[in-house]
């Protein structure tokens, strides 16, 4: 079974920096793209950042210059480094990772941006 473990987000004030990671927690098998899309009240779940395993990325327009998406293959764990946070980016972040036929999801946690 695998199960992607995500840490704890949080709450934090406009402006702030957080960073989430997520690990993937079985080894031996080949994990293609990680990512990262979160969840609004009210909203449909959207992509935030996405990085393949060759390391190209992908931002959603509205966290471009503020979000870095980043993995360590070696432990199957990618990483998004957010910085700037604004109110509207409070939303449940849930951790994404596919291998071929497959597609996996975390839990999802919580980040609040107070103004």
């Amino acid at each position: 079974q695998v199960q992607l473990v995500e840490s704890v987000g949080g709450l934090v004030q406009a402006g702030g920096s957080l960073r989430l990671s997520c690990a993937v927690s079985r080894r031996g098998f080949s994990i293609r793209a990680m990512g990262w899309y979160r969840q609004a009240p009210g909203k449909q779940r959207d992509l935030v950042a996405i990085i393949t395993s060759a390391g190209t990325t992908t931002y959603t327009d509205s966290v471009k210059g503020r979000f870095t998406i980043s993995r360590d293959n070696a432990k199957n764990t990618v990483y998004l480094q957010m910085n700037s946070l604004k109110p509207e980016d409070t939303a449940v972040y849930y951790c994404y990772a596919d291998s071929v036929g497959n597609s996996y999801w975390g839990q999802g946690t919580q980040v609040t941006v107070s103004s």
